[in-house]
């Protein structure tokens, strides 16, 4: 629906109080934001590229230095250490991602929110549900169907359900989140504000993890995390500014969620032991890798089309009223 400005019969711009000049689907624009509507930031691929050859060279270094120097550290130093490991690698992420946005970036303390809310979510209420609530420790393994239904729809849907939440109910109507990367940003920092937690859990519950396994773990959790809360972001950006069914985010939360917990399935299908002499762990972070890379190029290419799309129906000559 149009908002009327402060005069009668002026259009506001979705969003800003300025008058709208153009139109995108059923929202209005003024000159600036529709030019940013339409803007396309061609260096997504590159920075989640770059960030994932980040997070596997520090897994790289953290593993090599934990054979080399077979570190004795017990008790708290241990946790406290391997508390620092689950924290690196979603700031990498986070701070290379964070950069892709340069030119015009978001507000440094709204991602940083995201982060800390997405933390807050799965502390609350994310690991509570699926431990004890729902207590998948105790039934998931029966079965191939238990493993598959449990890791969809308790597993890999509760984590997506919070990170959509966590967007949707915080930055979700601010003036400042008016691109379609936004979404794929604010989603990507509270999926990695989630997955610090877990691995944070992760370590705590094991009593301090062997650094290098426990690095490969807590990569594979941030890059799966941060990928599936960027898609839940790439749909929530689209819906903020263009007018689609009721169906359109829940759809996008389904694909997430399934997307997550068909990861976590084949993981726990690999667990323990090596596959053709190559440690499952390395496996696991190699289907981390791939499933990173799968999202992000979706998303490059959904955007980059959807973009092209808009640029092709775009009016050749002045505003449109």
């Amino acid at each position: 629906m149009e908002e009327l400005g402060a005069t009668v019969g002026v259009v506001e711009c979705r969003i800003c109080a300025e008058a709208a000049s153009r139109s995108l689907g059923d929202y209005r624009f003024c000159e600036r934001h529709y030019a940013r509507a339409l803007t396309q930031r061609g260096s997504l691929w590159r920075t989640d590229v770059l960030s994932l050859l980040a997070l596997v060279a520090f897994v790289g270094i953290v593993y090599a230095l934990d054979a080399a120097l077979s570190p004795t550290l017990t008790g708290n130093a241990l946790l406290a250490v391997g508390a620092v490991v689950a924290v690196v690698p979603a700031v990498i992420w986070l701070v290379l991602f964070y950069r892709h946005d340069r030119l015009e970036p978001e507000p440094a303390g709204m991602v940083v929110e995201l982060f800390v809310l997405g933390a807050i979510v799965a502390a609350a209420v994310g690991i509570p549900v699926v431990r004890d609530v729902f207590d998948v420790g105790a039934w998931i393994t029966q079965s191939t169907m238990t493993q598959v239904a449990g890791n969809i729809l308790v597993v890999g849907l509760v984590p997506v359900a919070l990170i959509y939440l966590a967007v949707r109910l915080s930055v979700y109507r601010s003036k400042e989140f008016d691109e379609w990367t936004d979404g794929i940003l604010y989603g990507t920092a509270a999926g990695l504000g989630y997955a610090t937690i877990l691995n944070i859990d992760f370590i705590v519950s094991s009593g301090g993890a062997d650094l290098g396994p426990a690095t490969i773990r807590v990569a594979l959790t941030a890059l799966v995390m941060g990928s599936v809360g960027g898609l839940v972001g790439y749909f929530l950006g689209h819906d903020r500014l263009e007018v689609h069914s009721a169906w359109y985010v829940p759809l996008g939360v389904v694909i997430a969620a399934v997307c997550n917990g068909i990861f976590w399935f084949l993981r726990t299908s690999v667990t323990g032991g090596f596959v053709s002499g190559i440690p499952t762990s390395w496996i696991g972070l190699g289907m981390a890798v791939l499933l990173a890379a799968a999202v992000t190029g979706f998303l490059a290419r959904a955007v980059r089309k959807e973009v092209d799309r808009e640029l092709r129906a775009a009016p050749a000559g002045g505003p449109t009223p």
